[in-house]
């Protein structure tokens, strides 16, 4: 039997194929921006043609996907109409008045999802205790809804005011809708975010609403390509906390699966660090497009409640919210920033070298690749530094003009700044490597945890590249590259568990909350859980299920965390929590209240596994079959690399990873792959480990 992921990327995308018995084979393929769709086709026809997909025998095909994160970034969504409680029309324009460059007078918000004239007003009143304090008006609903379907909305968010506590009024209006247009696309709030902040569920809400259409036509049509392939498998999708589920429920909630590839990433790194026995990492990842970086401690990636999409830069720093479209839903805690392979390199007004966050993409992507490119990006530049292949990369498959890259680096860069084509190109490297350091930082020193008590696990196609000048730069002492790194990500979604992901509002003070409340809702919680994992065949014994709370001190807009222990809920179990959030303030945010201080329970949370029989795992790691690409990457090569002006071109080994050994291979080396290059420099030794895992010291 076999197991598929494959994982769309901005400039790649990446085909796995697993069997039973471990064995690996994979495949890197341009993206198709126009119909993401094609390039999986046509990957994966291209593996049936080459023996190595056999269509009767998969079992499971596991996506990740841009589509609803390309669809917010570039406002391709549908049109779409907005009712909400009257009063709070303009609720997604006030936001939480936060913005991410305090003193930038020319920033604008973006742009609001729904206009002013598709937001719709209906009389109703819930208060907080889910009491109905004003009745559902009928006529201002018969108006709302014959407004919206005269303009001709392709969906519909609805979104009343305390509906986390009674969702009444949203299901009767939920109901009208679709009797008077049976087909419309509805959203609605109390299934999609049962919880309290009114911005946050509206905003969650809508673009839930606003990437529904695309995503389920998305979908449909890769399910029907694949069909007619005879890949008549069940399709599961990831979502941004790190699990699967069966792609019917991720057209309901595609807001759940905007952050699916860099989370798929995330839990490979988890799933093979415990293999390692290392519970606390850094995973970095990356690509083409964007670099991501994910704290994983004791074994188990962070996770956070909420994140913005669309702003620019997701770096994932506390302070820099309000510039893109606020998602209140769980998902693994990265922090991602535009840097990639494709970033593109400028010189600004003030004639500072710049990089990024604009990227070249797949069409046309970088300069070298041939494909119409006119401006120099980090990739450009890591050919010219010797770091790449300047013949092809992808195994042959994808041509490398080396003397296309130094020419227009010289012309749009090094002249303009007066530099040779070198040092050009290293600062370029530098520049990016500067950004994406921020990144690191973001989800290690800048959380109260310390980098140096870390292994940087460095995947993606161009993670390797840059990693150890990275751990190098944050002083930390060591960096893994585990095998197929370039398309770990996708090999991270076939060891990745199917997951749901439940939330209800309980505001209480925590020490005096009774005990039998916490503990009812979390029993109606676990009994939903249950039964949608019954649905996807998993009987009780073969799920797992985990608890969480929110927690804050009183007067906070934003809430901790904090996993619940297993087992009844007592006063001891309180106290545990109460301790548990006063450490995690204080490693987050530098200090805890004084002693006394209450503390506020604000939601339950409840994470619910379907635990695999089958263990669809590369054996020990190191059973990489066949990879799909057209040269022997077996022959030893040397290159004249540059590292800097001190050292200077430096010839060195360019060899793969079966070359190296169990001994400490002192550095500068190049280890080529069919999916990545890693770039060991002079300070630093390599080996590989028991298990094929490329080991790398930083300083020897």
């Amino acid at each position: 039997m076999q197991s598929v992921g494959f994982d769309v990327g901005g400039t790649f995308t990446d085909i796995v194929v697993l069997d039973s018995v471990g064995k690996l084979n994979v495949l890197k393929i341009l993206s198709s921006p126009k119909d993401y769709s094609d390039a999986i086709c046509t990957g994966l026809e291209k593996m049936i043609k080459k023996g190595v997909v056999t269509p009767s025998k998969v079992r499971n095909l596991v996506h990740a996907a841009t589509v609803a994160t390309n669809t917010v970034i570039t406002l391709s969504g549908a049109k779409i109409g907005l009712i909400t409680t009257k009063g709070f029309r303009d609720v997604l324009e006030i936001g939480r008045l936060r913005y991410p460059r305090l003193y930038d007078m020319s920033f604008e918000k973006p742009k609001i999802l729904v206009p002013r004239n598709l937001r719709k007003e209906v009389v109703e009143r819930i208060d907080f205790s889910g009491n109905i304090v004003t009745a559902l008006q009928w006529e201002s609903v018969n108006l709302a809804v014959e407004e919206l379907l005269s303009e001709e909305v392709e969906s519909i968010a609805i979104c009343l005011i305390n509906s986390y506590a009674n969702p009444e009024h949203e299901q009767r209006i939920a109901s009208y809708v679709m009797e008077q247009a049976p087909k419309m696309i509805l959203s609605v709030s109390s299934n999609v975010l049962p919880e309290v902040k009114e911005y946050e569920r509206t905003s969650t809400t809508v673009i839930n609403a606003y990437i529904k259409p695309v995503v389920s036509k998305y979908l449909s049509n890769l399910e029907n390509r694949l069909v007619n392939m005879k890949l008549t498998a069940p399709i599961s999708v990831m979502q941004s906390s790190g699990g699967t589920v069966r792609a019917s429920l991720a057209t309901e909630r595609p807001v759940y699966a905007i952050e699916s590839g860099p989370a798929a990433g995330a839990v490979g790194a988890s799933v093979f660090g415990k293999q390692l026995n290392i519970d606390n990492i850094i995973a970095f990842d990356m690509g083409g497009t964007t670099a991501k970086a994910c704290l994983i401690e004791n074994g188990t990636p962070r996770l956070s409640n909420e994140y913005e999409v669309g702003g620019g830069l997701n770096i994932g720093h506390r302070l820099l919210r309000g510039g893109g479209y606020l998602l209140r839903v769980p998902a693994i805690d990265l922090a991602e920033i535009g840097a990639g392979g494709g970033s593109i390199a400028w010189i600004d007004r003030g004639g500072a070298l710049r990089v990024g966050p604009q990227s070249a993409g797949a069409d046309p992507g970088p300069v070298c690749y041939q494909r119409g490119g006119d401006t120099p990006t980090v990739t450009d530049a890591n050919v010219v530094l010797g770091y790449l292949n300047p013949i092809h990369l992808v195994g042959g498959e994808l041509e490398i003009d080396s003397q296309l890259a130094k020419k227009l680096l010289a012309d749009k860069i090094g002249n303009p700044l007066g530099l040779k084509i070198e040092d050009a190109a290293l600062g370029i490297h530098e520049v990016i490597n500067s950004t994406m350091i921020r990144a690191v930082r973001a989800v290690s020193s800048e959380i109260g945890r310390d980098p140096r008590e870390f292994v940087l696990f460095a995947f993606g196609g161009s993670g390797p590249v840059h990693a150890v000048n990275l751990a190098k730069e944050i002083n930390i002492p060591h960096v893994i590259v585990p095998p197929a790194p370039g398309v770990f990500s996708a090999l991270g979604l076939l060891v990745s568990d199917v997951k749901h992901q439940y939330v209800q509002t309980l505001w209480r003070d925590l020490l005096s909350m009774e005990l039998s409340e916490i503990d009812r809702h979390f029993k109606r919680l676990e009994i939903e859980a249950l039964e949608t994992l019954a649905e996807e065949g998993f009987d009780e014994s073969k799920t797992e299920i985990q608890r969480f709370v929110d927690l804050r001190y009183p007067g906070q807009t934003s809430e901790i965390m904090i996993r619940v222990p297993d087992g009844p809920i007592t006063n001891a179990t309180i106290k545990a929590l109460e301790d548990a959030f006063h450490q995690e303030h204080e490693n987050s945010y530098g200090y805890r209240s004084e002693e006394g201080e209450r503390v506020e329970i604000v939601n339950v949370r409840l994470a619910a596994k379907g635990i695999s029989d089958d263990d669809y795992v590369p054996n020990t790691l190191a059973s990489v079959g066949n990879r799909i690409g057209n040269t022997d990457l077996t022959k030893k090569l040397n290159r004249k690399v540059y590292f800097g002006k001190e050292l200077g071109w430096i010839e060195t080994p360019v060899i793969v990873r079966s070359n190296l050994d169990k001994q400490v291979l002192r550095g500068p080396v190049i280890v080529e792959e069919y999916d990545t290059t890693v770039v060991i420099p002079p300070t630093a030794g390599v080996f590989l480990d028991e298990v094929n895992n490329i080991r790398i010291d930083i300083n020897i």
